[in-house]
């Protein structure tokens, strides 16, 4: 059983930066996509930012630019730094460890608030 457990966020005026970091365990193997996404309140979650294995990665269209996913393979941790921060960004984001559909794992959450 993977467990991934979330740590960074908090407050911070627009205009500011935050690192999320996300270490995984449970497993000894390289995960094959990590990732994050996110939830605002009375909002779907979302997808942030993924990458691959192979440092392959993804961006939703409101974070680029802004928004860089990292990982470390050998200890099986993924970052997401965000800069220029915007009150749009407030939400809880989640990290994603994803082998299949039927195998993915969510960690807790931890929650980003940006004020204006």
């Amino acid at each position: 059983q993977v467990q991934l457990v979330e740590s960074g966020g908090g407050l911070v005026q627009a205009g500011g930066s935050l690192r999320l970091s996300c270490a995984a365990s449970g497993t000894t193997f390289s995960i094959p996509v990590m990732g994050w996404y996110r939830q605002a309140p009375g909002k779907q979650r979302e997808l942030v930012a993924t990458i691959g294995s192979r440092g392959s990665t993804n961006y939703a269209d409101s974070v680029k630019g802004r928004f860089t996913i990292s990982r470390d393979a050998a200890k099986n941790t993924v970052y997401l730094q965000m800069n220029d921060l915007k009150p749009e960004d407030t939400a809880v984001y989640y990290c994603n460890a994803f082998y299949t559909s039927m195998s993915n794992y969510w960690g807790q959450g931890t929650q980003v608030t940006v004020s204006s």
